[in-house]
């Protein structure tokens, strides 16, 4: 009979990004802690706020029974001729804690063989829980945790309560100087007297009444519908999509206010005024109905005062300072052009080994007009003039203290000392894209820039041995690869991977550490681990991506249209057969000379000449549909050879005794295997050779 467990743990405050993959964690921690205690567990729910992290389950009362049966001695062993036992049985008794009557005999395999079976009934799910609950706890996963005050426990913040019910009652255990109990707490300031909890029905309703909505899901609704209601005074549309997940685990008990600002900071840039605002504020920006930002701006509290337009003023004051700062830098950094500026990223550290900002925008520049000239050389005058001026806002005033907005800066005072408008959207383009589902860049310079910009660090990053580990990875190389990748494959850049990383290492010469061929290979195979997990993702088998990238990983988007063709004829009845044939010429293949030219004087056989023949009449279309790119209609033609093949292995011997003919035949063989690794390594791919 299912019971219902309920977890609350309270805590000060805890940032609201460590909330959601906690709540998950403990989620999963416990669905495998009840699976390994044969605990069967129903429905599962996880809530929490800054101050609680709270997991309910229905969970049966008692654990699962279960049967054991242990093998013993062989029973000619355990016993002797007169039928008494003997130490190998009175052995096996002790140890199990049974008497040798209590054994059994059981017949295997190898004969027979004493055994002993034991019944062993569930124990109660509650005496279970007082060991799991405290695991369960200290496992909680977060970005960081530290030690407070003299304990040894680290939490991402101090507990200061913890509730623990199944079933009603408390479920007895201490963490640390904590010991469970069946209160909670209300909201710090509105409700901070606590309360009795009965059980999982009057939780929440008694935490409602508390001033506190625990459930995430209902409090995101009542954010939206707060910030609504608070705009529509001032006739506006609230952007909650960036901040609403965030906000959502910022409060316990969400009221929202609508404040407002003087308009002449509405000549500042929209991406500085958004940035002031959501960044460094949590306040959700207006809107009017045609997307235009209004003066306006919501705030969500965490408490509702008695005269909330004190709690306005207090907003207002606040983001007014930030907005004066602002329109400050902009005005300042005005006064001298981003082409003056550069000789200041000479005192900027990129990092310690691979010199200055400066020396890496010459490097961008050099690097970005040599793919130019190979992947559009008609942009050349405007990537060399947006890769020389690409890092020069990072010395701007509102950078330095709106760090989101480089790039936007850049766009922004580029447009305004007279730039090229195709050279301040550069500046902008070369950071793109920033996150995972990010545009790309839309131009192609500043694709070409923002590919030479992260090849840069990557090989750079290489070239010194800041190699990411599975932990640490400090220059987001993971993120410039996947970047690139998306920008070739997006652009449809049919070009040499291997090339661009020997330009990048040409160029970073003076700079790496460590043999450039070694830095070439591990940048090739960190692109293709990249490349493998990206068309994973995208739905594409795991053994297609990696046979196709065995074979060449050198041009994405090639690699990419063989994936495709090869996903797609994967799923026809004739690929197996197809495959398997493959299997078994690659197999006799192995480990033997077959580089000979085929001798057709010599065949000895029918299904020698047929293979032959069938060979020749393909193999000149094969190579024209590989040449074009077609993969599908060369994959088609493989499936003519697959019954020459068969037939060939089924009649005759190809390691003959006669070397002549074994050599020859296995040249033949040769042949088809040079087909199908024109295409991928189909050794990697698993089919069922059995089949």
């Amino acid at each position: 009979m299912m019971q219902g467990m309920l977890l609350e743990i309270g805590t000060e405050e805890i940032p609201s990004r460590f909330i959601p993959p906690a709540l998950e964690g403990m989620r999963k921690n416990l669905l495998a802690e009840m699976q390994n205690q044969r605990i069967a567990c129903g429905e599962t729910r996880v809530m929490g706020t800054p101050r609680r992290l709270t997991i309910l389950a229905e969970l049966e009362k008692y654990q699962i029974p279960v049967e054991t049966e242990k093998i013993g001695p062989p029973k000619n062993v355990a016993f002797d001729q007169k039928g008494n036992p003997t130490k190998a049985a009175l052995g096996f008794a002790q140890r199990e804690g049974v008497k040798v009557e209590e054994l059994d005999v059981v017949e295997t395999e190898k004969g027979a063989y004493l055994c002993v079976r034991k019944h062993e009934t569930g124990r109660e799910t509650r005496s279970i829980l007082s060991e799991v609950l405290p695991r369960l706890i200290t496992a909680i996963p977060f970005p960081k945790s530290m030690r407070w005050s003299d304990l040894e426990l680290r939490f991402a913040r101090p507990i200061h309560w913890i509730l623990a019910l199944f079933d009603g009652t408390v479920i007895p255990f201490t963490v640390e100087h904590v010991q469970s109990d069946s209160l909670t707490r209300g909201h710090r300031f509105l409700h901070p007297e606590p309360f009795q909890v009965q059980g999982l029905n009057d939780y929440q309703k008694g935490l409602r009444k508390a001033c506190v909505i625990v459930n995430p899901e209902e409090r995101m609704e009542l954010v939206l519908r707060e910030a609504k209601e608070a705009v529509q005074q001032a006739g506006g549309i609230p952007l909650t999509q960036e901040l609403l997940e965030e906000i959502t685990y910022l409060v316990e008990y969400p009221v929202a206010i609508c404040g407002s600002f003087d308009k002449e900071y509405l000549k500042l840039p929209r991406e500085v005024l958004i940035t002031a605002m959501q960044h460094h504020q949590r306040y959700i920006p207006v809107v009017n109905s045609k997307g235009k930002l209004l003066p306006a701006f919501v705030a969500i509290n965490n408490t509702k005062a008695q005269d909330m337009r004190v709690i306005i003023k207090g907003h207002e004051r606040v983001l007014r300072a930030r907005l004066a700062d602002a329109q400050f830098f902009f005005q300042e950094d005005q006064k001298r052009t981003l082409e003056e500026r550069l000789q200041e990223l000479k005192g900027v550290i990129f990092q310690a080994k691979l010199g200055t900002s400066y020396e890496k925008v010459e490097r961008i520049q050099g690097l970005a007009v040599r793919l130019t000239k190979v992947l559009a050389p008609e942009a050349q005058e405007v990537v060399a003039r947006g890769a020389l001026l690409s890092k020069a806002d990072l010395v701007t005033e509102m950078v330095g203290e709106f760090p989101q907005l480089q790039g936007v800066m850049g766009r922004e005072y580029a447009l305004l000392s007279g730039e090229d408008p195709g050279v301040a959207q550069v500046i902008f383009e070369h950071y793109l894209p920033r996150f995972a589902g990010d545009e790309i860049p839309a131009t192609a310079a500043g694709a070409i820039v923002s590919i030479a910009d992260k090849l840069d660090t990557v090989i750079g990053c290489f070239g010194v041995g800041l190699i990411p580990t599975g932990t640490s990875d400090p220059f987001a190389l993971r993120r410039q690869t996947l970047g690139i990748i998306h920008i070739i494959l997006g652009n449809e850049y049919s070009c040499s991977l291997q090339r661009m990383i020997e330009w990048g290492l040409n160029i970073l010469s003076k700079k790496i550490t460590r043999p450039p061929e070694e830095v070439q290979a591990d940048c090739l195979a960190f692109f293709r681990a990249r490349f493998v997990g990206l068309l994973t993702l995208q739905g594409y088998p795991v053994d297609v991506a990696e046979a196709v990238l065995a074979f060449q990983c050198d041009d994405l988007v090639d690699a990419r249209a063989r994936v495709e063709a090869l996903t797609t004829f994967r799923k026809k009845p004739e690929f197996e057969p197809v495959a398997v044939a493959f299997k078994r010429v690659a197999n006799i293949l192995k480990g033997v000379d077959y580089n000979n030219k085929v001798d057709p004087a010599r065949f000895e056989t029918p299904q020698e000449k047929d293979l032959h023949k069938e060979y020749k009449e393909i193999a000149g279309k094969f190579s024209a549909s590989i040449t074009k790119g077609n993969y599908a209609d060369a994959l088609a033609a493989l499936i003519r050879l697959r019954p020459p093949v068969d037939a060939l292995f089924d009649h005759c011997m190809v390691m003959a005794e006669n070397k002549l003919v074994r050599t020859n035949r296995l040249a033949l063989l040769g042949e088809i295997a040079g087909l199908f690794s024109q295409i991928a390594d189909f050794s990697q791919l698993s089919v069922d050779e059995e089949g």
